[in-house]
């Protein structure tokens, strides 16, 4: 079986549009966030979007001081990617922003996180995926690519930061974390000006507390 190792271009052809390498957990609420404000970027700026896995399960298995409630989480997070994993190793690229879309609206705007194997088993239909692809969900055959995947994203910024990474022409941060998600003009001017901010080769982080949750609209 082929794998495919997810790492951003680094070729000296002339670039025309930006690219941003976006990985996700299809689980965590601020990455789908993100992801709601890039879809639309999409729309008003020419850019190119690539859409790579990353797994909260993988990135805390050696922490042992996580709250019990997240554990929890990430004892249930594992499946949907594997399964987009699957979806992606035997189906092809193209398959794994539609089943994000799929899963993350009925996980985070329909607020169904409690229903995970009925999410998966709708989203492989809503998508055009076989059926049988959902027993990926619970095995760990596929796992060697989907751990290669996270790395990918992970080596570009570290192991202190979350999901979504995302990597601006090669220049990767954590986020940006924000809500709701800015749309039309709005989506594309803080589209510029994360550009801007990572082309500076010395910049690394802007943050403050979170005061709201995400806003799903």
């Amino acid at each position: 079986m082929t794998t495919h190792t997810e790492i951003p271009d680094t070729g000296t052809e002339e670039q025309t549009t930006d690219v941003a390498d976006f990985w996700f957990d299809p689980a965590c609420p601020w990455a789908w966030m993100t992801s709601r404000w890039i879809t639309e970027v999409e729309k008003v700026r020419d850019i190119t979007v690539r859409w790579h896995i990353m797994s909260l399960t993988v990135l805390n298995e050696d922490r042992d001081n996580l709250d019990p409630g997240y554990r929890e989480m990430l004892g249930k997070s594992m499946g949907p990617v594997r399964v987009i994993n699957a979806a992606r190793e035997l189906h092809g690229q193209q398959w794994v922003k539609p089943m994000y879309d799929a899963i993350g609206t009925r996980f985070h705007p329909e607020g169904r996180n409690d229903d995970r194997h009925q999410v998966l088993v709708e989203a492989l239909a809503e998508v055009g995926l076989p059926a049988e692809l959902i027993r990926y969900a619970d095995t760990d055959e596929l796992d060697d690519s989907l751990r290669e995947s996270h790395q990918a994203g992970i080596s570009l910024v570290g192991e202190d930061v979350g999901t979504p990474v995302v990597a601006f022409n090669g220049t990767a941060f954590f986020g940006p974390v924000i809500t709701p998600a800015p749309k039309g003009e709005d989506a594309g001017r803080l589209w510029d000006a994360v550009v801007a901010a990572a082309a500076y080769p010395g910049f690394y982080e802007l943050k403050r507390t979170r005061t709201q949750g995400p806003i799903f609209d």
